[in-house]
């Protein structure tokens, strides 16, 4: 029955065709077939997402293999990326010290600063070069980076030390602060701080050079760095000035009058260290006697060492300088089988005693004495360290005859000297030629004999020298000088 009237009330009625028919509705078999397929759907979405998921990951994890593996196969990235850089910056010079504030820093050779670029491959830095300009910013570092300890550093640590202004102050360091490095070095023009280092805590600056970032193409280059170092106030700079003036005064002060053992440099016109200094140092000449000693027995030759760079005004003041010595009382004796000549500190003839005759004036010499006696000083300036050092306030005669027998027959000299003239070997300057004897014993000699004697032995008064000869720059005599001191 239910059956039926289901039906019934299921189909449309064939009794009442005037019923008015609406549209189709879903039937609710339709209705749960759409609902179990969109779970279906919704339940195939969720199953296939992890799936996708580890697809695309598992493809992205082997295009990025592949892209490491050609990265890794390639030379020079590999090298960049595994190798630090060996390229640095470097100071080529210590600064000079000391440094203050206001004032131009240079290196020790008060030249500009210079900045190079090395190659730290290996134990050592070689200056190395790039194909193309950088520019490079010198900077101000705290005194205590890098610690002790740690002698490496990065961009960023660099960079966190660099030191700023006080507040209110002009930047602390000023002038050409930007460089472009080519060809491997840089100079540092003008560049000075404008204020000290007492106020931050390591009272330390250092300068650094860093490569301006952009500008370097690609090149890692490390920074450089100065040694650690105080600027002091500029205010304090004249005091240290005055007192280095006094120092300097004092260490290099002309002696007048100079003395016999003083250094040559104590003689006006030659500086310690200097060139004349030097030069002379070179010869053996080291005191104020070795200076007037070569002046007296050989002045060209002293005039030859100095050089062209002496003028004439300038050996005149230093000749009349050493004039002044204060020689002593001591005397040097060079003897020989003949004879036995006695000199003053600085290798002038004071007596002389040839084959028994003594000689105090050179009035009573011949021109063959004169020729004789003066190589008898030659000889005795190149062997001066084996002369005997007496007393000169003893008597010149006593001086001549302790230990010589003196000849009783003065009239055999002239001859004698002529002979041993002859035979003396150490004559120099072509003087054996000047000379010639005679067959009554009488020797002549020529006017350049005359001068030269005369240049080699001139007068004392009260012990100082004081009127040594004169001569140009080529030997030529001006005055002719007393030829043995007198006393």
């Amino acid at each position: 029955m239910a059956a039926e009237r289901f039906s019934d009330e299921s189909g449309p009625d064939p009794d009442q065709p005037n019923q008015k028919r609406t549209g189709t509705k879903p039937c609710f078999a339709s209705v749960i077939r759409e609902v179990v397929k969109v779970n279906l759907v919704e339940k195939l979405c969720s199953t296939l997402e992890p799936m996708v998921r580890r697809v695309v990951n598992e493809e992205a994890e082997r295009v990025i293999r592949l892209r490491t593996r050609s990265l890794t196969r390639s030379p020079s990235l590999r090298i960049r990326a595994l190798e630090p850089s060996t390229l640095q910056l470097v100071f080529s010079g210590k600064l000079s010290p000391p440094i203050f504030s206001r004032t131009k820093i240079l290196d020790t050779e008060n030249n500009p600063l210079k900045i190079l670029l090395a190659d730290t491959r290996g134990d050592q830095m070689l200056p190395t070069t790039l194909s193309f300009p950088i520019k490079v910013e010198v900077v101000v570092l705290d005194g205590d980076f890098p610690p002790a300890d740690h002698q490496t550093w990065t961009r960023d640590e660099f960079d966190r030390n660099i030191v700023k202004e006080r507040a209110g102050k002009p930047p602390l360091l000023t002038g050409d602060l930007n460089v472009s490095l080519r060809d491997g070095f840089a100079l540092v023009g003008d560049i000075e701080f404008t204020d000290n280092s007492s106020w931050i805590r390591s009272r330390r600056f250092r300068l650094g050079a860093r490569v301006v970032q952009g500008t370097s193409h690609g090149v890692i280059v490390r920074e450089a760095m100065t040694e650690s170092f105080i600027v002091k106030d500029h205010r304090g700079e004249y005091y240290i000035h005055s007192a280095s003036t006094l120092f300097t005064n004092a260490v290099y002060k002309k002696h007048h009058p100079p003395m016999l053992e003083d250094d040559v440099w104590r003689l006006e016109k030659i500086g310690k260290d200097g060139r004349f200094h030097k030069k002379l140092a070179s010869e053996g000449i080291d005191t104020v006697q070795d200076f007037l000693k070569l002046s007296v027995v050989d002045p060209s030759k002293l005039r030859r060492i100095l050089g062209r760079g002496m003028s004439e005004k300038m050996w005149e003041v230093t000749l009349k300088h050493a004039r002044t010595c204060v020689l002593g009382s001591k005397r040097h004796r060079s003897r020989g089988p003949n004879y036995t000549v006695v000199l003053n500190p600085i290798c002038q003839v004071v007596t002389a005693m040839i084959e028994g005759q003594i000689f105090s004036n050179d009035c009573d010499l011949t021109s063959m004495h004169k020729a004789y006696i003066e190589s008898l000083v030659r000889d005795a300036y190149a062997n001066w360290n084996s002369l005997e050092e007496v007393d000169g306030l003893l008597n010149e005669t006593t001086l001549l005859t302790q230990g010589d027998l003196v000849d009783q027959y003065p009239n055999q000299a002239q001859s004698t000297v002529a002979r041993l003239y002859q035979q003396h070997a150490f004559l120099t300057d072509g003087s054996i030629e000047g000379a010639s004897v005679q067959d009554n014993g009488q020797g002549e000699c020529s006017d350049q004999w005359v001068i030269n004697c005369a240049n080699l032995f001139t007068p004392f008064e009260n012990g100082v020298c004081n009127n040594i000869s004169e001569s140009s720059s080529d030997g030529e005599v001006q005055r002719r000088r007393r030829f043995i001191h007198e006393n």
